[in-house]
C-alpha cells in the first residue's frame, strides 16, 4: 500500500467532556488508530452536500473514540487491487474554469488509493453505522495492525495542524457545525485537500498546498457555497461580539509590549449551552497570552499552532480558545479580560519604528464594529499616534501616558510609533494630526558603497545595489520635513473634496503617520502613509522615480488611504468576496481627486498602466487577470500568480468602477457613492450590481448583468476590432473581438464625431461579430473605439 505524505487536517466530534480544555487538546495530539475498527469495504459510498466519495474496494480503519467519537479514519487499498473515487463538480462556470487551471479538467473525478479522513461532524458515527448493519461487511483486524503502524505518525500529524478547530467543535458540542476534511492521495492529482465546512462563507472547498520560491501557498482549485447555502440554508455565523473594547498597553524600553484587552461579550442567538462556554478570539502570533478570566472569574485558555488550518483559510493571525467555567448566560452580557505580551513593534533602523501586526495586535472575535478606549505608557521620547480622539497625553517620570477613545463603533484600532514631529489643523469639523519621522530609515538613509552611483535617469537593475542606495551621495541631507506642509495641504484638500462627494465621515480625528515601505493602509481615524510620501520625487529612490512611481506616492497613495475613512471604515465589505469593491472604490475615489486636480489625461494615463499590468504574463504565460474573477479575493494569490490578488483586486476593481462611470454619468455615479456612504454600513457585490441598476439610463443591458457576469464575475480583457461604413444616412459596421472565452461578452464604448458633435455608444460584443447601426445625419468625422473609457484593447 501507498503511504500518504503529511498533507494536512484537522476535525473531530462533539460530545460531552467534563475535562479541561488541555486534556482534550493532549487526548487530540495523541489520537491513534483503532486496529480492532478495520473493515474491508465494497461499495460504500457518502455525500457531504455536492461533494461526493466513492470507496469501491480497499480497508477502512477508524481513530479509536476521543470523548466516545470517531474523530479520523484512514482509507487504503492494497498494492494488487482496490479502488476509490472523489466526485465534485463546481456549480458555476467560472469555478469551473479555475478547477481546470490548476488541474486540466472543470470537474474533480480522481481516483485514489489512499486518504486519512478528519471529521467533526459526526461522519465516523454515521459511517460505523453504515458498516455495522450490512452483514456482508467483515473486520480485518490484522490488516488493522498493519495499516496502524505507517498511517499512526500520520493521521496525529494532521490532526495537529488543524488542533485549535478541533477542540472548539469537540467542546461546543455542535455537530451541525463540524467539519469534514480529507487528505488524498490522488493517481493523477497526487496529493490535495478536500474540505466541507458549513461554517465558512464557502463551504466546499479543493486545493493544495504548494512550495514556491521558499514560500507556502494554498492553492485553492475551487470554492463554493454547498448546495443546501445556495438553496437558502442560513449561512452561519459569529454567534458572539465583542464590544465597548478597553487595551491598557505598556511598552518597554526595548518596546516589547504587554496589555490588557477588557471588552463586554455578548452572544447574539441561541446555541448549545457548551457552545456559550468556549469562544473563539483572534491574535497575531506576535503575541502570547499569559492570563484571562470572565465575569472575574479565570478562563482557561486553550492556544495551539494550527499551520495547515491557516494556509488554507489564508489568515494572518491566529486562533485562541477562551473557556469558562460553565456556561456563561446568553441574556447578558459578560466582562472579558485577556492579558497578553510580545513584540509587536520593530524597528526599521535610525529610530524609525512600526508595528508589524497593525490590525491583529489585540484579541478580536471579528470584524464587528466595536468602541475603543486605549491607553498607552511608553518611553517619553517617543510619540504614539492611534485610533480615536485625544483624552489625554502626559509624562509621568520617563514614561509618556496617551489615550484616545472612539466616538463612534469602528472596524478596528490601530496605532504607529515614532519619534515623531507634527503639524495639528482644524479644518471644517476635522482635527488632522500629521506625523512625520525625524530621519530617515536606514534602508532610505544608508550611504552608498565606494563604487560609482547609478545614473539617477537610468531603472535600477536587481544585483547592482539596494535601491535605496546610490541615490543620493548625501544621505544625511535627506529629510521628510520639507515636504510635509504640502503634504499636510494635500491631506486637507482630500478631506474637502471627499466630504463633498460622498458626506461627512463619522471619524472626525485624522492621524497621519509614515511607514516603511512602498504601501500604505487606511484604519478608522488612522492612515499609515509609505515613507517614500514623505519625500520630494528628486529624493526618491531610483527605481521609485518613474512617471507612474510620481503619480502613485505623489498624487494616489494618500487620497487613498484617506477614502478608507468611508470606503472600509464607513462602509465595510459584507465579505471577503466584497474586499474589492472597498478597495476598487477608494482608489477610484483617488482617481477623481487626480482628475480634479490634473484633468483626465493624467487619469488616462494611470488606468492605461493599469491595463498593461493586468496584461502582463505570468510564468505560464497565462495573463495576470486571468488568474480569476475580481470577486474570488484572497484566491486570486497563488503559486500561479503570486501578484495577482493586488493587480487584479487594485488595478482591474478600478477600471470596473470607472466602466460604470462612463454607463452611468457622472451624475448619476456620484449620486449612486452618496447613495451607498448614506444608507450602507456593508455592502455586498450584489447590493451594488443592484444599486448601479438602479441608477443605470435606459439600456440594452438594464440591469447590468452582462456587465457583472463578465467584468465581475468573469475573466477577459478583449481585443476589439471595429469595422464601419456610413450610407443612407446610417453608421453600420460591425464589432469582433479576440483573446477573451466565446462565452466573453459586454458592451463596448465606441465613439462617433459627427457634425461637431462627439458621441460616445456602447454597442454589444460576442463570440461572433456583432452588427450595429445607428442613424447619423452627416458623415462621421472620427469613428473610434474609446479604449480610455473600457478595459479593451484594439485589435489590429
Amino acid at each position: 500500500m501507498r503511504v500518504l505524505p503529511a498533507l494536512l487536517l484537522l476535525a473531530t466530534v462533539p460530545c460531552g467532556f467534563a475535562f479541561s480544555a488541555a486534556d482534550v487538546g493532549k487526548q487530540v495530539e495523541h489520537i491513534s488508530l483503532d486496529a480492532a475498527e478495520c473493515y474491508r469495504v465494497l461499495d460504500l459510498n457518502f455525500t457531504k452536500e455536492d461533494l461526493k466519495i466513492y470507496l469501491a474496494s480497499g480497508y477502512l480503519i477508524f481513530a479509536k473514540p476521543i470523548g466516545g467519537a470517531r474523530l479520523g479514519a484512514i482509507f487504503v487499498t492494497t498494492a494488487e487491487a482496490g479502488d476509490a473515487e472523489l466526485l465534485l463538480l463546481p456549480p458555476t462556470r467560472s469555478e469551473r474554469s479555475s478547477l481546470a487551471r490548476f488541474t486540466k479538467a472543470p470537474t474533480l473525478e480522481e481516483h485514489f488509493k489512499a486518504a486519512a479522513l478528519i471529521f467533526t461532524d459526526g461522519t465516523g458515527e454515521q459511517l460505523l453505522a453504515q458498516l455495522q448493519s450490512n452483514p456482508a461487511v467483515k473486520k480485518s483486524p490484522d490488516m488493522g495492525g498493519l495499516i496502524t503502524g505507517n498511517w499512526n505518525s500520520v493521521l496525529a500529524n494532521l490532526v495537529a495542524s488543524f488542533e485549535t478547530r478541533v477542540v472548539y467543535d469537540i467542546l461546543s458540542n455542535r455537530p451541525s457545525a463540524g467539519l469534514f476534511y480529507m487528505a488524498v492521495s490522488g493517481n493523477k492529482l497526487d496529493n490535495f485537500d478536500v474540505l466541507y465546512d458549513p461554517t465558512s462563507q464557502d463551504q466546499i472547498q479543493a486545493g493544495k498546498l504548494v512550495d514556491r520560491a521558499s514560500r507556502m501557498y494554498f492553492d485553492t482549485w475551487t470554492s463554493f457555497q454547498a448546495r443546501s447555502f445556495r438553496n437558502g440554508a442560513k449561512l452561519h455565523v459569529p454567534y458572539a461580539t465583542l464590544d465597548d473594547i478597553r487595551i491598557e498597553a505598556s511598552l518597554a524600553p526595548d518596546l516589547s509590549m504587554q496589555a490588557i484587552t477588557r471588552g463586554t461579550l455578548t452572544f447574539h442567538d441561541d446555541e448549545p449551552l457548551h457552545s456559550r462556554s468556549v469562544i473563539p478570539f483572534n491574535l497575531t502570533p506576535d503575541m502570547q497570552i499569559t492570563a484571562a478570566s470572565i465575569d472575574g472569574r479565570p478562563a482557561e485558555v486553550f492556544d495551539r499552532e494550527s499551520m495547515r488550518s491557516d494556509l488554507i483559510s489564508n489568515r494572518e493571525d491566529r486562533q485562541f480558545l477562551l473557556i469558562s467555567e460553565s456556561p456563561l448566560d446568553a441574556s447578558i452580557p459578560h466582562e472579558v479580560e485577556i492579558h497578553h505580551a510580545g513584540a509587536v513593534i520593530r524597528n526599521a533602523g535610525n529610530d524609525v519604528y512600526y508595528v508589524g501586526s497593525r490590525g491583529t495586535w489585540y484579541p478580536r472575535t471579528g470584524s464587528d464594529l466595536a468602541r475603543y478606549d486605549l491607553t498607552f505608557r511608553y518611553p517619553k521620547t517617543l510619540t504614539v499616534a492611534a485610533t480615536g480622539k485625544l483624552l489625554d497625553d502626559r509624562t509621568d517620570g520617563d514614561w509618556r501616558v496617551t489615550r484616545l477613545k472612539t466616538d463612534t463603533p469602528v472596524r478596528f484600532a490601530g496605532f504607529n510609533l515614532g519619534n515623531f514631529q507634527s503639524v495639528v489643523i482644524e479644518r471644517n469639523g476635522y482635527t488632522i494630526n500629521l506625523y512625520s519621522n525625524r530621519s530617515l530609515e536606514s534602508a532610505l538613509s544608508r550611504k552608498p558603497a565606494p563604487q560609482p552611483l547609478i545614473d539617477p535617469l537610468s531603472p535600477f537593475h536587481p544585483g547592482q545595489r539596494n535601491p535605496a542606495d546610490g541615490f543620493a551621495q548625501r544621505a544625511e541631507a535627506l529629510d521628510p520635513a520639507p515636504r510635509v506642509e504640502n503634504l499636510t495641504k494635500e491631506v486637507v484638500d482630500t478631506l474637502d473634496f471627499m466630504t463633498e462627494e460622498f458626506g461627512p465621515t463619522p471619524i472626525r480625528n485624522l492621524a497621519i503617520t509614515p511607514i516603511p515601505g512602498g504601501f500604505g493602509q487606511g484604519f478608522p481615524g488612522l492612515v499609515y502613509l509609505s515613507t517614500l510620501a514623505y519625500l520630494d520625487p528628486a529624493q526618491r529612490p531610483p527605481r521609485f522615480r518613474e512617471r507612474a512611481d510620481e503619480t502613485f506616492f505623489s498624487d494616489l497613495l494618500q487620497a487613498h488611504e484617506v477614502a478608507h475613512q468611508w470606503w472600509g471604515n464607513m462602509v465595510v465589505p459584507a465579505s471577503y468576496h466584497d474586499d474589492w469593491l472597498i478597495e476598487s472604490l477608494a482608489n477610484y475615489s483617488a482617481l477623481l481627486l487626480l482628475e480634479r486636480k490634473k484633468g483626465s489625461k493624467a487619469v488616462d494615463a494611470v488606468l492605461d498602466n493599469y491595463r498593461n499590468h493586468l496584461l502582463s504574463k505570468t510564468d505560464s504565460g497565462a495573463s495576470l487577470e486571468s488568474a480569476g474573477p475580481i470577486v474570488w479575493g484572497y484566491r486570486l494569490e497563488s503559486s500561479l500568480a503570486p501578484d495577482a490578488w493586488r493587480t487584479v483586486t487594485y488595478e482591474k476593481g478600478t477600471w470596473i468602477i470607472h466602466m460604470l462611470r462612463r454607463r452611468l454619468g457622472d451624475e448619476k455615479f456620484l449620486a449612486m457613492l452618496r447613495d451607498i456612504c448614506s444608507h450602507y454600513h456593508s455592502i455586498s457585490t450584489d447590493q451594488f450590481r443592484e444599486l448601479a441598476r438602479k441608477y443605470a439610463p435606459a439600456s440594452a443591458d438594464p440591469d447590468f448583468k452582462v456587465f457583472f457576469d463578465n467584468w465581475v464575475y468573469g475573466t477577459g480583457i478583449p481585443a476589439v476590432k471595429l469595422s464601419y461604413s456610413w450610407r443612407a444616412m446610417k453608421l453600420s459596421g460591425t464589432l469582433s473581438q479576440r483573446d477573451v472565452d466565446d462565452s466573453f461578452s459586454a458592451f463596448v464604448p465606441v465613439d462617433v464625431q459627427a457634425g461637431g458633435k462627439s458621441i460616445l455608444y456602447w454597442l454589444a460584443t460576442g463570440s461572433d461579430p456583432a452588427s450595429f447601426s445607428i442613424p447619423l445625419k452627416s458623415p462621421p468625422s472620427k469613428v473610434t473605439l474609446a479604449t480610455a473609457d473600457c478595459l479593451m484593447t484594439t485589435a489590429k
